[in-house]
C-alpha cells in the first residue's frame, strides 16, 4: 500500500468517526426528546486503489422496530379511547350519585315515599300535604339536575369531536408536507432521519384520535388509512369536517339518516374530490374520537332513557286509570264483545283488547295506541314494554268514523274483530259470531288531567306544566328528555289539599286516606315493565320491578360499568407503557452506550490521526531526501 492511500484510508476512518460523534451528540442531546429515535452511521468498506480499504459512509440509520411501532400504535388508540370512556363513566357515576348518600335520585324517592306514608297517618294535617308537594318537587328537581349533568357530558363528548377534529387536520396537514419533503434515492441522511422522527410524532398523535394503519413506499412516504380503509392523508391530505350542533339536550339524537339527526357528524372530503361520512359508516372504531361518539350517541343517550322511564312510569303510575270494559249486550248475540268508553283518551294512551283464536288457540293482545300524529304510524311493537303485545296505532285526528275504518281495516278479517260506535264516545269491539275467534277481555288506561275527578289517580307530576300522556309524535316520544321537563302540578303546589281531596262533589273528607293509600302502593309496591331501551332486560323479557328496584338497578349498573371502565382503562395503560418501554429499549437513547460509544470513537479518531500525523512524517522525509 503506498503513502497516498494510507492517506485516503485514515481520511476515509477520520471522516466516518466525525460523523459518528455528531450522531451521538445529536443522540444525547435528544436523550428525553418524546419520539426522538437514536441514530448511527450506516457504514460499508471500500477499496482504495489496488490493495487498500477504506470506510464509506451509507446515511443514516434510525434504530426503530416497525412491528413494534405498528403495536404500540394500535394500542394508544386502545388507551386513549378506554381512557376516555373511564373518564366520562367515573364522571356520569358523580352525576347519579353515591347510593347511600344525599341528593341522589334513590334519596329523593325515598323521602317522596316517607312523605306519603306520613300523609296516609295523618291526611288531615297541613303540614303532611304540604311536605307530599316538597317531596314531589325535590323529587322532580333531582330528576332535571340529574338529566342536566347527562347532557352536560354529552356536549363535553361533542366538544372533544371537534377539538379532536381540529387536531387530527393538523397531524394529517404536517404528515403531507413531510411526504412532500422526502426524497428518494433509498439512502436517509441524518435531516431525512429528523423529519421521519417528527412524521412519527405525529402519526402517533394521529393514532390516539383513531385507530389507523400505514403504508410506507420505496420513497420514505407515508400512506395513513383507517383501519376500515379510508385513505386519510399520501402526498396530500384529506380533511375532516365536523358540523357541531350547539346546545345538547335529550332530544338532540344522532341518525344514519341526515335529514332526521341533529347532532354533529364527521365527513372526510378527498382532495381530489368526494366525501365521506365517518360517522354512519362505522368507520372510526378506537381512539378517543371513536369514545366521544359511542359516549354522546350511545352510553349517555341510555343513561338519560333510564332517568326519562323512571320519570315516566313514576308519573303514570299515579295519573294513570284503567277502566275495564263492560260486557256488550246480549242482545247482539251470537256475536259477544265489550263496550269501551274511550272518552278520557289523550294521545299515547292504550285500549287493551285480547282475543282468542279458536282455530290455533292462541290468545292474541292488542295495544291499540292513539295518536294524533299519522306520519309515527305504522307503530313498532316497542311502543309498549310488554313483549306479548301486538301493537296497532290508530290516529285519531279524523275522529271516530276514521277510528273506525283504520280498526276494521286493520283487525276486521285478519283477526275476526268488529269495531263499531253505538253511542258517543264509546268502542265496541265484538267477535264475528262465527266462533272463529273470541274477544275475552277489552279495557282503556287513560291519564286522569284533573286532580278533583271523582278518581284517586292524579297528575302529581307534569311534562313541563303539560299532561304526560306517553304520546307518540314526529318528534319522538313523549318519554324522552321527561327528566328534564318534569315538575309538580302547579295547581297542586298552589293548593296542597289536593294530596287528599279527590272530589268536590260530594267532598272529600279531609281525613280521607284513599290517594294517599293508592300513592303510596303505587310507588312504593306497583310493579312495572321498562323498555329494553334502558339498558335493562330484552324486548322478549323486559325488566319488571317497582321504580324503587328500577332506579337502583340502573345506578348499579352504571357503577359496574364505570368499575369495568376503569379497570380496562387500567389495563390498556399497563400494556402501552410495556410497549413504550420496550420501545423506548430498541429506539430511545441510553447514555451509558452512547458515552461507552463515545470512547469508542474518540480511540479511533486518535488511532486514525496518528495514522495521518506519521504519513506526514514519511512525506516530510522523502522531501528532505529528494
Amino acid at each position: 500500500m503506498g503513502l497516498s492511500q494510507a492517506l485516503t484510508t485514515a481520511m476515509s476512518g477520520l471522516r466516518a468517526t466525525q460523523a459518528s460523534l455528531s450522531l451521538v451528540s445529536s443522540n444525547v442531546a435528544n436523550a428525553e426528546t418524546p419520539g426522538y429515535v437514536r441514530k448511527t452511521v450506516n457504514q460499508v468498506a471500500g477499496t482504495t486503489g489496488d490493495y487498500g480499504s477504506s470506510v464509506l459512509l451509507n446515511g443514516v440509520n434510525r434504530q426503530l422496530d416497525q412491528y413494534l411501532q405498528s403495536q404500540l400504535r394500535t394500542e394508544t388508540s386502545g388507551a386513549s379511547y378506554a381512557d376516555v370512556r373511564s373518564t366520562y363513566l367515573a364522571n356520569l357515576q358523580s352525576v347519579y350519585g353515591n347510593p347511600d348518600s344525599t341528593g341522589t335520585i334513590e334519596d329523593a324517592y325515598n323521602k317522596l315515599l316517607t312523605a306519603i306514608q306520613g300523609l296516609s297517618t295523618s291526611p288531615d294535617s297541613q303540614s303532611a300535604r304540604i311536605g307530599v308537594v316538597n317531596a314531589a318537587q325535590s323529587m322532580a328537581q333531582q330528576l332535571n339536575a340529574t338529566s342536566q349533568g347527562i347532557q352536560s357530558l354529552r356536549a363535553n363528548a361533542e366538544a372533544g369531536i371537534s377539538d379532536s377534529v381540529n387536531t387530527a387536520n393538523n397531524a394529517l396537514t404536517q404528515i403531507a408536507t413531510i411526504n412532500k419533503q422526502l426524497q428518494s434515492g433509498g439512502q436517509t441522511d441524518a435531516s431525512t432521519a429528523a423529519l421521519l422522527d417528527q412524521r412519527d410524532q405525529y402519526i402517533t398523535q394521529l393514532s390516539q384520535l383513531m385507530d389507523i394503519r400505514t403504508v410506507t413506499n420505496d420513497q420514505n412516504q407515508v400512506t395513513v388509512f383507517t383501519n376500515s380503509g379510508v385513505q386519510l392523508v399520501g402526498t396530500e391530505a384529506a380533511q375532516l369536517s365536523f358540523n357541531a350542533q350547539g346546545t345538547m339536550t335529550p332530544n338532540t339524537l344522532y341518525n344514519s339518516d341526515p335529514t332526521k339527526s341533529n347532532v354533529g357528524t364527521i365527513t372526510v372530503t378527498f382532495p381530489h374530490g368526494g366525501s365521506y361520512d365517518l360517522v354512519s359508516t362505522n368507520s372510526i372504531r378506537s381512539g378517543k374520537i371513536a369514545a366521544y361518539l359511542e359516549l354522546r350517541d350511545n352510553t349517555l343517550v341510555k343513561a338519560q332513557t333510564q332517568i326519562d322511564q323512571f320519570a315516566a312510569s313514576m308519573s303514570s303510575a299515579l295519573s294513570d286509570k284503567t277502566t275495564a270494559g263492560t260486557a256488550a249486550p246480549a242482545s247482539l248475540a251470537p256475536q259477544s264483545g265489550f263496550d269501551l268508553d274511550l272518552s278520557g283518551l289523550q294521545s299515547g294512551n292504550v285500549v287493551h283488547v285480547s282475543y282468542k283464536d279458536n282455530t290455533t288457540g292462541v290468545t292474541h293482545n292488542l295495544s291499540l295506541v292513539r295518536v294524533d300524529d299519522p306520519s309515527v304510524l305504522p307503530l313498532s311493537n316497542s311502543a309498549t314494554t310488554d313483549p306479548n303485545d301486538e301493537v296497532v296505532g290508530i290516529d285519531f285526528s279524523g275522529g271516530m268514523s276514521s277510528v273506525l275504518t283504520q280498526l276494521n281495516g286493520a283487525l276486521g278479517s285478519a283477526a275476526g274483530l268488529q269495531f263499531s260506535n253505538p253511542s258517543g264516545s264509546t268502542l265496541r269491539v265484538l267477535d264475528d259470531g262465527t266462533g272463529r275467534s273470541s274477544v275475552t277481555s277489552g279495557s282503556v288506561t287513560s291519564t286522569v288531567s284533573s286532580l278533583t275527578s271523582g278518581d284517586p289517580q292524579l297528575p302529581l307530576f307534569t311534562d313541563n306544566g303539560g299532561l304526560y300522556t306517553g304520546a307518540i309524535t314526529a318528534n319522538g316520544s313523549q318519554m324522552t328528555g321527561l327528566a328534564a321537563r318534569i315538575s309538580v302540578n302547579t295547581a297542586l303546589v298552589g293548593d296542597p289539599s289536593r294530596t287528599v281531596v279527590f272530589s268536590t262533589n260530594p267532598l272529600t273528607a279531609a281525613g280521607d286516606t284513599t290517594r294517599a293509600n293508592m300513592m303510596l302502593s303505587q310507588l312504593s309496591a306497583g310493579s312495572y315493565s321498562y323498555s329494553p331501551q334502558t339498558g335493562l332486560g330484552t324486548t322478549s323479557a323486559p325488566f319488571t320491578g317497582t321504580l324503587l328496584n328500577f332506579a337502583r338497578q340502573f345506578i348499579s349498573q352504571q357503577g359496574e360499568a364505570a368499575t369495568a371502565a376503569k379497570q380496562l382503562s387500567d389495563g390498556q395503560d399497563v400494556v402501552l407503557n410495556t410497549l413504550q418501554s420496550k420501545m423506548s429499549a430498541t429506539s430511545g437513547v441510553n447514555i451509558d452506550d452512547e458515552m461507552a460509544h463515545l470512547l469508542q470513537l474518540q480511540n479511533a479518531y486518535s488511532a486514525n490521526a496518528r495514522v495521518m500525523s506519521s504519513i506526514k512524517q514519511m512525506y516530510d522525509t522523502l522531501m528532505q531526501v529528494m
